[in-house]
């Protein structure tokens, strides 16, 4: 049996989320401010699967800390005017609905008891190996990267602790030459479908002339990323091989985003936070579009984002998608909701962006992507 899909997504009383409810398909991105509960929506699902791999969800209940993520205690982890005593975490699929409600006792508990009856889980991607979460603490260029057999070569994970990417030089050593699932994310200038060879030529369209070279040091237990830089003209030289830490920040935090795309099976899941981090204007849409083209074929993708450049790069996808299908997305694949918070109440409250056909998008909310504007009226003497 295949993987799953989710097609909506709840939170009750959870950290500010009062009563949020979230329409979702395959490429979900997620806007708004600072602290008014983007990240949170991630972190629910991602206690959800830490408390499963614990061997918890199914039995006695939630494990607030864990590889995944931390949230604290009890006290931290309930909406801080909750009128009644549970965090309830739910979402659906096109086949069933599943709900895990979760008892506030002691405000200092590391774990919360589950109230409801144990759900039967299936196959969904949240659970299974075809899952990957990059946090926005990415690591940074590393002297050495670790190696994980388990956790690579049996889960297919390219991170373990906190979304941090530590495993993407194992993984692409391991799965050099392992071919890519779907046709449409080939580069047209590269005949090979091996994940290596179209991670490096991916890499190239979004930051220019970058090269990544992995090598595995036996003594030490661990592989070794360099980087050099090559021309597409065969007369021009290449640079010599660059250790990680002397090359850009914005390459370091991108190689694992373009490994987990490319590497990805059907209706696989993958959570990006602020995958435009240290990254050039024109290369945070050109990644956009790569990510849209992914979530086009079935990859069940979440971006938490602040930069219009992401967004505006998923709406160049969706009318290319008009003229050329195999170059971008369908409209109704693509899910944004602005994030703003109530203040009466300090509660998370969500707006649906609907995009239109040709990437159009209409009567935006106040708030959403337009400091553009704002700043170029106050030039302009508007």
């Amino acid at each position: 049996m295949k993987p799953i899909m989710m097609t909506q997504l709840s939170l009750k009383n959870f950290k500010s989320h009062k009563n949020t409810r979230l329409s979702l398909s395959n490429l979900n991105i997620l806007a708004g401010n600072n602290g008014v509960g983007k990240s949170s929506v991630l972190q629910g699902l991602l206690l959800l699967r830490q408390s499963y791999f614990k061997n918890n969800l199914l039995g006695s209940g939630l494990d607030l800390n864990g590889f995944l993520c931390d949230i604290g205690v009890a006290f931290d982890a309930i909406y801080q005017y909750a009128t009644n005593g549970f965090i309830e975490l739910a979402f659906s699929t096109a086949q069933k609905n599943y709900r895990w409600q979760f008892e506030y006792q002691e405000p200092t508990a590391t774990f919360m008891h589950r109230l409801n009856q144990p759900e039967s889980i299936d196959d969904i991607s949240l659970f299974g190996n075809h899952f990957q979460y990059l946090s926005a603490a990415r690591l940074a260029p590393q002297k050495s990267y670790l190696k994980d057999t388990y956790q690579v070569e049996v889960l297919r994970q390219i991170s373990y602790q906190k979304g941090s990417g530590e495993f993407v030089a194992h993984f692409l050593q391991h799965y050099a030459h392992e071919k890519i699932a779907f046709p449409n994310l080939k580069h047209p200038l590269s005949e090979s479908e091996a994940l290596l060879e179209q991670t490096n030529i991916w890499l190239r369209e979004i930051i220019p002339h970058v090269k990544v070279i992995v090598r595995e040091n036996q003594g030490l237990n661990a592989f070794e990323i360099r980087y050099q830089f090559i021309s597409a003209q065969p007369d021009i030289l290449s640079t010599n091989e660059f250790k990680a830490e002397n090359v850009g920040f914005g390459i370091s935090y991108t190689l694992p985003i373009i490994v987990a795309i490319l590497s990805a099976k059907p209706d696989s899941l993958i959570m990006i936070e602020n995958p435009e981090s240290h990254l050039h204007p024109k290369s945070q849409s050109k990644l956009a579009k790569f990510i849209a083209l992914a979530a086009q074929n079935g990859i069940q993708i979440f971006l938490e984002t602040h930069s219009d450049h992401i967004i505006n790069g998923t709406l160049v996808a969706v009318k290319s998608y008009e003229t050329e299908k195999h170059q971008g997305i369908a409209h109704d694949k693509v899910r944004i909701h602005y994030f703003y918070s109530e203040d009466t109440q300090h509660t998370t409250e969500v707006i649906n962006v609907p995009v239109l056909e040709g990437g159009r998008i209409t009567n935006p909310p106040l708030g959403f992507f337009d400091q553009i504007e704002t700043d170029l009226e106050t030039l302009m003497g508007f």
